[in-house]
């Protein structure tokens, strides 16, 4: 059977122990090197990075995300022993583990961190589609003639550079298709390498229950199980017309799946339909100052994302959320696309001023859609605002100082309210 040594890349024929190094970490499947759809995840992405950079925290749980009133953004393997886990409200995850250490997320230094991962796995295929900072899908088809060896092999040096360029650890399912790819990759997580070969993938999803499915979340799954589908072997014993007629569109998804079928491409040129950002706050309010400087550190950071990727919005959408929960949005289409932190932040305030119902607010967000190519964004000067082009000049200058010396080097007074 073909092996691979994940330490130093031997291949060779199935062993317990590497011929070479003679190292135990040793991956052996039968389709090991006809596979070529994968899916790499870093593991524990933000909170391996700040572990990374400040060595202390080595064996501490550590939390990303913000106060008593927000979410989890990541947790470190530690913290998850303890059962914290991402999405959990911050309270909960504090009781679980009251000796956490919290970090607020730095959004722009793990994006840099993302783009470096990024430029490593360009070099081993040009067909990458990122779902996000820190997990991406690769197709490797045809790349085995480029390299002179195997996708599996590629992709095992891949995460063996991460650790030792960077000091981030990744893991890798490899597999026929995209929802197996993805599936594989959290079988043996954190540093985990899994494979679901074509031969094995009914029995593999089998006995399996639903909630595998990627983007089957908890009212989806209440839903299937309220038919008697807990299993996919429940969901093979539906014909396809009964499960489309139950679930609408997701049914012939599901009835797809169940069979480990998925035709969709990795693709390159995935659109980004929006970029958004959002806060829950410690305590509600109706502060307006509050909101306001909230307000301006939000459409910083979309600003910031959307220059990362050479995206400019047309339609500006101010978010907001009572303390019962209920939601409000105002939305402003600008007319011509833009990418200025200035300009996002002007018109989500004059949506703010809109607003009849002034809170108290538990939470509020800014977002950029109807987005395209950066290339025209804010070429037209805003005749009733003859000080724009200024602004403009002065986010450039300010943007260029947080390039060299960090976002922390220059805020305006707004944002630290």
């Amino acid at each position: 059977m073909p092996a691979l040594c994940r330490d130093c890349l031997t291949q060779f024929d199935d062993g317990r122990r590497c011929p070479s190094c003679r190292s135990p970490r040793v991956l052996s499947h039968p389709e090991l090197f006809d596979l070529t759809i994968a899916h790499m995840d870093c593991d524990a992405f933000y909170a391996s990075v700040e572990k990374r950079d400040n060595p202390e925290l080595a064996d501490k749980p550590v939390i990303i995300g913000g106060g008593k009133r927000g979410v989890v953004s990541t947790a470190c393997y530690v913290a998850r022993i303890r059962g914290v886990r991402s999405a959990m409200p911050m309270f909960q995850a504090l009781k679980l583990c009251p000796d956490a250490v919290v970090i607020k997320p730095r959004g722009s230094h793990y994006a840099a961190v993302s783009r470096q991962i990024r430029a490593m796995m360009d070099d081993l295929s040009p067909s990458i589609e990122p779902l996000s900072l820190d997990e991406a899908f690769l197709d490797m088809t045809g790349t085995q003639k480029l390299h002179g060896a195997p996708p599996a092999v590629m992709l095992a040096g891949l995460v063996k550079r991460m650790q030792n360029e960077l000091g981030l650890s990744g893991s890798i399912g490899l597999s026929h298709n995209k929802f197996l790819a993805k599936v594989a990759s959290d079988l043996d997580k954190p540093r985990g390498f899994s494979v679901i070969g074509k031969e094995e993938t009914a029995r593999f999803l089998r006995d399996k229950p639903v909630g595998l499915i990627w983007g089957v979340g908890g009212v989806s799954q209440a839903a299937l199980e309220k038919a008697g589908i807990r299993t996919f072997a429940d969901l093979l014993r539906w014909e396809k017309p009964d499960l489309i007629t139950r679930f609408g569109g997701m049914g012939e998804r599901l009835w797809h799946l169940a069979r480990g079928e998925d035709k969709r491409r990795v693709s390159a040129h995935a659109p980004v339909k929006s970029i958004s950002n959002e806060t829950t706050f410690f305590e509600d309010t109706s502060d307006i100052d509050l909101l306001d400087g909230h307000l301006w550190r939000l459409s910083e950071k979309v600003s910031d994302r959307a220059k990362a990727r050479d995206l400019a919005g047309r339609v500006v959408t101010l978010k907001l959320k009572r303390a019962d929960f209920r939601a409000l949005s105002r939305q402003s289409n600008l007319g011509d696309v833009t990418q200025s932190s200035d300009r996002i932040y002007r018109t989500a305030r004059t949506l703010l001023d809109t607003v009849v119902d002034k809170g108290p607010f538990r939470l509020i967000g800014v977002g950029l859609s109807h987005l395209g190519s950066a290339e025209n964004a804010d070429l037209s000067d805003d005749l009733l605002d003859p000080y724009a082009a200024k602004r403009r000049a002065a986010e450039r200058a300010t943007d260029k100082i947080r390039a060299r010396f960090g976002d922390g080097s220059i805020v305006k007074g707004r944002g630290i309210r």
